[in-house]
């Protein structure tokens, strides 16, 4: 009966921590939302008042009727941007990490080598050769500047070897006496089994093309083809940021990656743990 009791009060504590840690994290996103409804003045009051006086909808229209850098379509071009670089990088590195999971080659270890160490070069320091490269390419203000130069990554290649070097050998060993040849085996056997590594990598791609901004801010200066984050960013002007403003656009911004989210929980979750077992 005391350990039944004790059992109650420790989950009863553990919920209640938790529930405490959900509210301090969705504390910015609540303070987002109310924030979009308020004057320029109103945000910036002190003491912080979490809700507005009066609901306001003037920043949402004015960023929905900015003629000068329209929300939507920066929205429906970084999600095509966001969708095309999925579908592209997953290919690509499952591709790159079959061949260093199953396949012998010359200079194997080399290039594996290579591959790890740009996981630890950061993008910003390679900023000023990437443009020249792309600029020396003819690939500004186009969508494949964009798209392409993100694709291959070392931390997803590192990730799909992982998990190919944990699947059973004898699945590749059977096919192959079936007669299959290497890329039948990784697109009719690899592929199908980790589609929730694919998930966690997939979801992870698409919310870094989503929130690019300094990329895009340096290649593209095509109205057609702003991204997201250079058109929130362009409500911050040199007399004063109009945080009103800004906030609705961000609201509006958040929607696809929390619906992504939402859709895709059960396998980012599972992948999450998976990808922390040996």
């Amino acid at each position: 009966m005391v350990s039944g009791k004790k059992f109650s009060i420790g989950r009863v504590i553990g919920y209640a921590v938790s529930t405490l840690i959900a509210l301090l994290s969705l504390f910015p996103f609540m303070w987002m939302f109310f924030a979009s409804f308020k004057t320029k003045n109103e945000v910036l009051a002190t003491p912080l008042k979490l809700l507005p006086k009066t609901w306001n909808t003037v920043n949402f229209q004015t960023v929905l009727q900015n003629a000068d850098n329209p929300l939507f379509n920066s929205m429906f071009v970084t999600f095509l941007v966001a969708i095309s670089a999925v579908f592209l990088s997953l290919l690509i590195n499952t591709m790159a990490a079959y061949v260093f999971a199953r396949m012998e080659l010359y200079f194997k270890k080399f290039f594996w080598f290579y591959c790890i160490l740009t996981m630890y070069i950061p993008g910003v320091t390679i900023l000023i050769t990437s443009f020249l490269v792309v600029h020396s390419l003819g690939m500004l203000d186009t969508f494949a500047v964009l798209l392409l130069p993100g694709l291959a990554g070392g931390y997803s290649i590192f990730f799909f070897r992982q998990f190919f070097l944990n699947l059973p050998v004898s699945l590749e060993e059977a096919a192959l006496i079936d007669g299959c040849g290497r890329f039948r085996i990784y697109w009719n056997i690899f592929l199908p089994l980790s589609s929730t590594p694919m998930v966690v990598s997939g979801a992870g791609t698409f919310i870094g093309y989503w929130n690019s901004f300094l990329w895009p801010s340096i290649t593209i200066t095509d109205k057609k083809l702003q991204q997201v984050m250079p058109i929130i960013r362009s409500f911050q002007t040199f007399y004063g940021a109009e945080y009103g403003r800004i906030m609705a656009a961000t609201c509006l911004a958040v929607i696809p990656p929390i619906v992504l989210f939402a859709f895709f929980q059960k396998y980012i979750v599972k992948g999450i743990v998976l990808s922390g077992l040996k």
